[in-house]
């Protein structure tokens, strides 16, 4: 039966394996599901970083002078 989600094949370190595999039973869920979710979290943690490089980089060009409060903007 074809599947709606595509699929990817990950080849993983014997050490690796285990370690998720344990995970995942211990979460109750299968080895498929656990990769999946920790893949998701890994993705967020590198848009978290991507988007506090972008903060940085905007915090120092950041002007007090030229800022517009917020009851300017709305009011």
């Amino acid at each position: 039966m074809p599947t709606k989600n595509p699929r990817i094949n990950v080849v993983l370190d014997p050490e690796i394996y285990n370690i998720l595999n344990k995970l995942a039973q211990n979460e109750g869920i299968s080895l498929s599901l656990f990769s999946r979710d920790l893949i998701k979290e890994a993705l967020e943690v590198r848009e978290d970083l991507y988007w506090q490089e972008e903060a940085q980089k905007r915090d120092k060009t950041f002007s007090k002078k030229k800022s517009i409060s917020h009851k300017d903007i709305w009011d």
